[in-house]
């Protein structure tokens, strides 16, 4: 996706409102607003909004995975499963 062509005047956001939205909805592709010939904002649509949020979440809980394995806090999966066994035969 090439960002430069889908660069538009804060002007013409104001002009073409609804088109705006209708062609995000549609390319679900961002869309950079300018002021005075420098890039302020970006919009997109509600849909490519939420995946990246959950695309963000997902990397973060990777992240701090990453952070306890690096940190030694991780523990052999044979032990835990033989914990998890004990609990539900202990029910």
């Amino acid at each position: 996706m090439r960002y430069s062509t889908q660069v538009k005047p804060i002007s013409y956001l104001k002009a073409n409102a609804a088109k705006v939205l209708l062609q995000l909805t549609e390319q679900r592709e961002p869309l950079i607003i300018t002021q005075n010939g420098e890039a302020k904002a970006v919009i997109q649509d509600v849909a490519s909004y939420e995946e990246t949020q959950e695309t963000l979440a997902l990397l973060k809980i990777l992240a701090l995975g990453n952070q306890e394995i690096e940190a030694g806090k991780v523990k052999p999966v044979n032990d835990v499963a033989a914990r998890l066994r004990a609990k539900s035969a202990g029910r």
